[in-house]
């Protein structure tokens, strides 16, 4: 643990509250959004796998007629170029990207920024927070992925650049696409509203199989394995709660309330079934304990094993009835109680009016839009869960919150020796907790 300086919870809640004071969640989400003037707007992409791709079709489906792809980046030349001519075919005169605008490696972020007026983050989180900075300071508006961020360190990085994006009134909206479902905004308000009274205790359910794993090629460096393979790697990813969990842990915490953060955090797990070579150094499950200032609880339970039971829902108890959301309105999305209520099938896609927000917030057609507060806070809730089950002890939301970081992602280089290394059986050492 770092000692100089010590970031608190409290001042952790009082700069969110800060930072989220007269920031709208999201637009008007009755409508995609139809813009104002006839000014494009210039989308640079950074990371260029899936969800990176995907971020750009759910732009290009949002309503907003006047965007344009003009640059993108991965780490991987091929995966840029792949995704240039994906993109350019799918969406024709909307992809404006050449090969001068093709960019690779560690640095070429740099350049996506500069050629744009919305930078796409969608690299691994570790890297988030370091181009969330360049891309504010550089004066740009961001759709950023979630988590924002795979460490403490970068969770304070963030929090400083939602600070800078604040003053320089640009428009942030994250990943957390929950925010964005009207049935699951719904409902949450609805919880707000005191429908099940107050809650009393939440539970987030993730469960499913394993993400992927891409084979080692003959000639790569064990850093050119580990980024191909960097859902597999706790410090790239801060394990399988962060990066995927998060989703059914921000909903929980939203529920109780943005305003509020656990105090203290403690959890079990290990790996059951990954013990085969090259499959990383994660966790594959996982059950967290988060307590409240006031003694509530919050469960967090995470696995990924084949063949297993899947779930991705959200479970408020209130004292008056409880609540039941599914993954970005999927399933059910009810309260059962006193007072029950089923929220009626959304009519325009959560991933859609995510990106109309944006637009329309940058165009301000809606009051100025900044989701980077409550995806710090949940963001720096996983990894609290995360460091608290690795670990086997009680911990504080100030001991996670000031933890050092493990790598700097701005020095590494395709030369950087990872924190973790295979044994001679290509296994990979993982935290025993105690």
């Amino acid at each position: 643990m770092t000692n100089n300086p010590q970031h608190s919870r409290r001042d952790f809640l009082k700069k969110s509250t800060i930072l989220a004071a007269g920031v709208a969640a999201t637009a008007n989400l009755s409508m995609p959004i139809h813009a104002a003037g006839n000014d494009k707007l210039r989308i640079g992409l950074i990371g260029c796998g899936g969800r990176g791709r995907g971020a750009v079709v759910d732009a290009m489906g949002c309503g907003e007629a006047n965007l344009e792809l003009v640059a993108v980046c991965d780490i991987f030349k091929e995966n840029a170029t792949a995704a240039a001519e994906l993109l350019k075919e799918q969406f024709k005169d909307r992809v404006s990207v050449t090969p001068e605008t093709t960019f690779d490696g560690f640095d070429g972020y740099k350049k996506v920024i500069a050629a744009s007026d919305v930078a796409f983050l969608c690299t691994p989180q570790l890297f988030r927070p370091m181009m969330l900075k360049a891309a504010v300071e550089a004066n740009k508006h961001v759709f950023c992925e979630k988590p924002v961020a795979a460490d403490a360190a970068g969770v304070r990085s963030v929090l400083e650049s939602a600070d800078l994006t604040k003053k320089k009134n640009l428009s942030v909206v994250t990943g957390l696409v929950n925010r964005y479902s009207t049935r699951v905004r719904e409902v949450v308000e609805r919880i707000h509203n005191g429908q099940i009274g107050k809650p009393v205790t939440a539970r987030a359910d993730r469960m499913g199989g394993p993400l992927w794993t891409r084979e080692r090629k003959a000639g790569d460096s064990e850093m050119l394995y580990q980024m191909r393979n960097w859902v597999n790697f706790d410090w790239i990813s801060a394990d399988y709660i962060n990066d995927v969990t998060i989703h059914q842990l921000d909903v929980a915490l939203w529920c109780i309330g943005d305003e509020l953060t656990p105090v203290r955090a403690f959890g079990t797990g290990g790996r059951l079934v990954r013990t085969a070579k090259d499959t990383g150094d994660l966790y594959d499950s996982m059950a967290v304990v988060y307590e409240y200032e006031d003694g509530r609880p919050l469960y967090a339970f995470s696995r990924q094993i084949p063949n297993t039971y899947g779930a991705s829902s959200a479970y408020i108890a209130g004292e008056k009835g409880h609540a039941a959301i599914g993954n970005v309105g999927w399933g059910k999305v009810a309260m059962y109680g006193a007072n029950p209520y089923e929220a009626a099938q959304a009519t325009v896609a959560a991933n859609h009016l995510q990106h109309a927000t944006l637009y329309q917030s940058i165009r301000g057609t809606i009051p100025y839009v900044n989701n980077l507060p409550y995806t710090a806070k949940a963001t720096m809730a996983a990894i609290l869960g995360k460091m608290a089950t690795h670990c086997g002890q009680l911990m504080t939301w100030e001991e996670a919150l000031n933890a050092e970081a493990i790598i700097d992602p701005a020095t590494i280089t395709w030369d950087t020796i990872p924190p973790t290394l295979p044994d001679a059986n290509g296994l990979y050492k993982t935290t025993v907790p105690g």
